[in-house]
């Protein structure tokens, strides 16, 4: 594929910004029944349990999402993906052309930590995006894969990100702050560059072919 798509383009194109709405709306139901849970339940208050805060959080936030999709709030679809060594699953959103998942960070700048899941998502991301480091590595070899990060402990932040394939170098976009979002939000969009348009929709037949080709 010779054609760069914007990162910001196919990301809006792939979770309209109508539907960013639901996500502070989730994250923080979310946060209130983990923290509800949290004090109705003895055991869930010695100090092993509130040094994994984080995980009640984690499955309150999984359990959100699962409910936005399943209601038809969200018009995507999700599957529960095993973790490369058999500890557990996680939840990945399937959006039309890429998969989606959600993680507590500690720093907005910074990547989830580096596990073998998130490192293989994140080399799908390599051809499509404008990166230096793979221009010759230009053929689709997987669904693109996009990041929800949300504070951890604190819900102080939250954002949709395209990760670098490098980990170390952050993101190639992400957007606001989700947490600040207005509560009404504008009728009216910029309008997308035709070679964003068109960027993308190759982008997405190339997908599609990728998909037929490895039964996706």
């Amino acid at each position: 594929m010779d054609t760069v798509v914007s990162a910001k383009h196919f990301l809006e194109d792939q979770i309209p910004v109508k539907f960013h709405h639901h996500i502070p709306t989730s994250l923080k139901s979310a946060y209130k029944a983990a923290n509800l849970l949290i004090q109705e339940e003895p055991i869930l208050q010695v100090a092993s349990a509130i040094d994994n805060r984080g995980r009640i959080i984690s499955w309150a936030v999984d359990a959100a999402f699962e409910k936005l999709i399943n209601s038809g709030q969200w018009p995507f679809d999700y599957r529960w993906v095993p973790f490369d060594k058999p500890t557990g699953r996680y939840l990945e959103i399937r959006l039309n052309h890429s998969v989606m998942s959600v993680s507590q960070i500690h720093d907005p700048k910074q990547q989830p930590r580096n596990v073998r899941f998130r490192e293989n998502k994140r080399l799908n991301n390599q051809p499509f995006f404008d990166m230096d480091d793979f221009e010759e590595e230009n053929s689709v070899n997987g669904l693109p894969h996009f990041l929800l990060v949300h504070g951890h402990q604190e819900l102080n932040f939250a954002h949709l990100a395209v990760p670098n394939a490098r980990h170390s170098m952050g993101y190639i976009y992400k957007t606001a702050n989700l947490m600040q979002l207005p509560h009404e939000l504008p009728n009216e969009l910029p309008p997308v560059e035709d070679t964003d348009f068109d960027a993308t929709m190759t982008l997405k037949e190339e997908i599609e072919r990728w998909c037929k080709e490895n039964d996706d």
